[in-house]
């Protein structure tokens, strides 16, 4: 996926072309860990890169499940991998949560149409009865990019990656594009 969106022609492809951008930018911080790597807490947060994507899927999912007035599933525990999880199961249900996520959209004609606030949580506005899918996509596009954006920082004090050159890694980018692709050291 390149760095940018490609131009999009509505409102629709649009949310849910910056919405997998950013899942994918989000993904990119784990390429080439381990699983072991993968639960590193490496600053003074409890955040690892397997448990920022774990929430990432769990919280889309969870969303979906609330544009279709379901019972959204459980999220407790999801900020880290369990012992029988490995990053390879977590990265698989996230392309899955993205498909799910593209089908849904897809079968609502209207961005308007109305999700209601759960109330379960105090940071849930009160007066508010209901959002739009619109807003439910834009939301999960701002919550995956803040969790891109810690991924980033954890990926970097773990080994020094950073976005562009995992990128470049994962792309196959040419030398030419100025960026060393990242690669583990030899030894």
């Amino acid at each position: 996926m390149p760095v940018h969106v490609h131009p999009v022609r509505d409102e629709r492809e649009g949310l849910l072309a910056f919405l997998a951008q950013q899942r994918y930018v989000l993904r990119l911080a784990a390429h080439g860990l381990t699983d072991e790597q993968a639960r590193i807490r490496t600053t003074a947060s409890a955040l690892s890169i397997g448990g920022l994507l774990k929430h990432a899927a769990r919280t889309e999912r969870g969303w979906m499940a609330r544009v279709l007035q379901r019972r959204p599933p459980d999220q407790s525990g999801d900020f880290e991998l369990a012992s029988d999880e490995t990053l390879d199961s977590v990265l698989a249900e996230y392309g899955q949560v993205g498909r799910e996520t593209e089908e849904v959209v897809a079968g609502i004609p209207d961005l308007g149409h109305p999700v209601p606030v759960p109330r379960a949580a105090p940071w849930f506005p009160a007066e508010v009865e209901a959002w739009s899918l619109r807003w439910v996509l834009l939301h999960l596009i701002q919550e995956t990019a803040r969790h891109a954006g810690h991924a980033d920082i954890i990926r970097e004090h773990l080994d020094g990656a950073k976005a562009f050159q995992l990128m470049a890694a994962a792309e196959s980018w040419p030398d030419s594009r100025g960026i060393q692709p990242w690669g583990r050291e030899e030894g």
